[in-house]
């Protein structure tokens, strides 16, 4: 007994570090839960919290009592904590990197460059301006460049994986603004890895074509296995096809090959981080292996790995190392010239790019979170060379590190300050920006077709899948903007049954996992899914919702918002049968529909599938499809023409758009489309009616000069008198048509369909959709319903 207590206790033995670390790991995680639940409420983000559980946890504040200070600081420790960092530091940009949407980052370059520049080169000057004064203050002894270089890391880094979190549990990470300060943040990090490679310490005397050689080499390495990985997922995504995920060891070994290239990189003597973003950049995104380790590691990093990561970087910062005025000048000194240089150089660049001043300051300050390159070049003070090279002489020379028992730890405690006043702050701007950062949708009605669009589209099974996908194929294509499409498995959650199994008793787990609803149908909708990306390349991030149908519009409308969502894509609740006619499904599936309709902050549209190609629009291998939509006047109607600017440019789509107007105007008393239209200059007062009608034909003005006279699109006006007479000229369109596209309503009580919602079944689909979906009529076309959402008067008073 007395052996082993002298084994655990002597601070010289190897596994006693393990313990202390293992015991930190516990307490952080404790901690930072425990912090989260008192300042979540106050709106502080999660790192805030994890970097306080550190902090306190630390020699700041409770490792000052020698007790624990001996169980914490022991021999050896550092290197088990770089370690763990260096982990930490592989596994979650590798997942940052999988999640970068790449289209976004293509199409924004240019922008997301000059923000990060703006800041970096400011920055690096401030740095170099700075560097006397922290020399001089901290004692340092050493080459000044290797300083400047590290306090420049200091200064530009924007730590992006905690600017990404901080983004996602603020709620803004999904908007325009959201997506480039990530983007930025990202460039920032890269500019920071580059200096950090520069001043990286070299385990060897290499001249300075070895240590090109060297780098080659390593980038021919981080390419070998990028493509190795796209044939390893590629088979992996065809191997056992009727499994859903991944199996644990094929996860693992897909982990293992990105862990080993980058301890091979590190190795070299080059920092990994770049090459762990490139491996997750450009790993295949569909199929069932990023289906498999999108969600694992966003559970362990985001529950694991960045709490204990975060906490660690609180856990080093020590304020009883300020003691002495020199030492908090340095602090201050510092901090300030963080947030200066960061802040004039984000705000010329934004300046420049057209941002306003208000935008313009939180971008600044969301580039201004630390703590994560910083460490990584800081730690170089911790090494006893750094290898540096001069293109005069072509040689690496090896200079000996910058030397100061005071420069480490006030620059770590200078991070966590920073971080600590930045983050509050940012939550103050973030609450203040609401109009800009909320989820403020932007009908289809104004939206030029060049602008992303965000769509949700609901599946109920299979059924569902082939033409859902094929709407999305219609929607995209080099003449319109990209589409951002989501793809959400609604599940009904079934009642729970009293039953006298015990729970190792129970004939199936359908109740066990959340995995295991949907059964084979979520292979199936896999299945078709993957093959749609193979065919066009487009992805579609799929994702899943288990509910009762009571409760199932919740989680679509808060998914659309999540997402900023233009459009939720519903199907009908009836289904076509083999005789042609339409089939009820389940009820529950109306009223997730009807509830979607009323509660959700974006346009709705249902989808009426009586089955539309989907080959035909994803390959162009099959005939035309004959595409029309009905206006006959109001803001769904003028959604409907919104939605079909994008659908009428694809090259396998013949959109004419159909007028209906009353037989009245057929003289000309009404005018259809006044290309010449002009504003009298009398003041009078109009009608509802009367707006909507100069609404309606404005946009219909634009649209014929945009669409119709240029020969994409057609257009025909329909002269009716009353509901008898709309009916009958739909029956004769009947058969024209494989799609047709009409408003829900909003037109109020037009003489054009008085009568036939007389023997309306389903009122959600309006008076016209009701017709064109009823088992009446004797249509093969599919109808898709859409209804613009309206801001209501509560909304408004937000």
């Amino acid at each position: 007994m007395d052996a082993t207590r002298r084994v655990l206790c002597n601070n010289h033995e190897l596994f006693n570090p393990m313990l202390a670390m293992g015991m930190q790991i516990s307490l952080i995680l404790v901690l930072s839960h425990l912090f989260q639940i008192v300042l979540k409420p106050l709106g502080q983000p999660g790192p805030i919290s994890q970097i306080l559980s550190g902090f306190v946890l630390g020699p700041s504040c409770i490792s000052r009592i020698q007790y624990i200070k001996r169980v914490f600081f022991q021999d050896m420790s550092g290197d088990y904590y770089e370690t763990m960092a260096l982990f930490s530091r592989i596994i979650f940009m590798f997942l940052i990197g999988l999640e970068t949407d790449i289209g976004y980052l293509v199409r924004n370059l240019r922008s997301a460059t000059t923000i990060a520049a703006g800041g970096c080169i400011t920055c690096t000057i401030f740095a170099a301006a700075i560097t006397p004064f922290i020399y001089h203050q901290t004692a340092a002894h050493g080459p000044t460049f290797t300083m400047v270089l590290m306090l420049a890391v200091v200064f530009s880094n924007a730590a992006a994986p905690f600017v990404i979190r901080i983004a996602v549990e603020l709620k803004f990470a999904t908007t325009d603004f959201g997506r480039l300060v990530i983007c930025s943040s990202l460039i920032s990090d890269m500019y920071a890895v580059l200096l950090v490679v520069i001043s990286s310490r070299s385990k060897h005397s290499r001249s300075l074509m070895t240590w090109l050689l060297y780098g080659l080499l390593a980038l021919v390495l981080v390419i070998a296995v990028i493509v190795a990985n796209m044939y390893l997922t590629n088979w992996l995504n065809r191997k056992n096809p009727n499994e859903k995920h991944l199996k644990n060891t094929e996860a693992f070994i897909i982990l293992s090959i990105i862990v080993i290239t980058a301890m091979i990189i590190e190795y070299m003597g080059f920092n990994s981080m770049i090459a762990c973003f490139l491996l997750g950049l450009m790993f295949r995104r569909a199929g069932k292996t990023t289906r498999t380790l999108l969600p694992k590691l966003n559970y362990a990093v985001h529950n694991f790995i960045y709490p204990v990561y975060l906490g660690y970087v609180g856990f080093q910062a020590d304020i009883t190392s300020i003691n002495s005025l020199q030492g908090l000048s340095c602090v201050v000194v510092v901090v300030l010239l963080g947030l200066g240089g960061k802040i004039t150089g984000t705000l010329a660049a934004c300046h420049h790019l057209g941002i306003s001043l208000r935008e313009g300051v939180l971008f600044a300050f969301l580039m201004n979170v630390k703590g994560h390159v910083d460490l990584v070049a800081l730690s170089i003070g911790l090494q006893n060379k750094v290898s540096l090279f001069t293109l005069e002489n072509s040689l690496l020379l090896i200079m000996q590190i910058v030397t100061s028992p005071d420069f480490y730890p006030l620059m770590v405690v200078t991070l966590v300050v920073n971080t600590l006043i930045v983050g509050p702050t940012i939550v103050c701007m973030v609450r203040r920006e609401t109009d800009t950062l909320g989820y403020g949708h932007l009908s289809l009605e104004w939206q030029d077709p060049e602008v992303e669009l965000r769509m949700l589209v609901c599946v109920h099974g299979p059924r569902h899948v082939a033409t859902m996908v094929g709407l999305i194929a219609a929607l995209r294509g080099p003449d319109r903007g990209p589409v951002n499409a989501f793809m959400m498995h609604l599940i009904e959650l079934p009642e729970k049954t009293n039953t006298d199994l015990m729970y190792h008793q129970r004939e199936d787990d359908e109740l066990s996992d959340d995995d295991a609803y949907g059964g084979n149908d979520v292979v199936e909708i896999n299945q078709a899914v993957d093959n749609f990306n193979a065919e066009t390349g487009v992805l579609i991030h799929q994702t899943k919702a288990v509910s009762p149908f009571l409760n199932m519009h919740s989680d679509v409308c808060d998914r659309a918002e999540g997402m900023r969502a233009s459009m939720i894509f519903l199907p009908f609740h009836k289904h076509r049968r083999i005789d042609g006619r339409m089939e009820t499904g389940k009820d529950g599936i109306r009223t997730a529909n009807q509830k979607v309709l009323r509660h959700a902050k974006c346009s709705v549209a249902i989808l009426v599938d009586r089955g539309i190609s989907r080959s035909s629009q994803s390959s162009g291998a099959e005939s035309l499809q004959q595409v029309a939509t009905l206006f006959f006047g109001g803001p769904d109607d003028r959604e409907a023409l919104g939605f079909s600017k994008r659908l009428g440019m694809h090259h396998h789509m013949n959109l004419t758009i159909i007028r209906f107007l009353p037989e009245s105007s057929k003289g000309g008393q009404y005018v259809g489309v006044n290309i010449a239209h002009k504003e009298d200059n009398v003041v009078m007062a109009v009608t509802d009616r009367e707006a909507e009608n100069e609404a309606d034909t404005a946009m219909l003005t634009d649209f014929y000069n945009r669409y119709v006279t240029t020969g994409i699109v057609g257009y025909v006006e329909k002269y009716v008198e009353n509901g008898n007479d709309t009916a009958s000229a739909l029956r004769e369109l009947a058969d024209l048509y494989t799609l047709f596209i009409v408003g829900k309503g909003g037109r109020g009580q037009s003489p054009l369909t008085i009568g036939m919602s007389d023997w309306e079944e389903c009122p959600e689909l309006g008076t016209v959709g009701d017709l064109l979906a009823s088992s009446d009529f004797d249509t093969s076309g599919s109808v898709l319903v859409v209804q613009q959402h309206r801001i209501s008067k509560n909304e408004d008073d937000k």
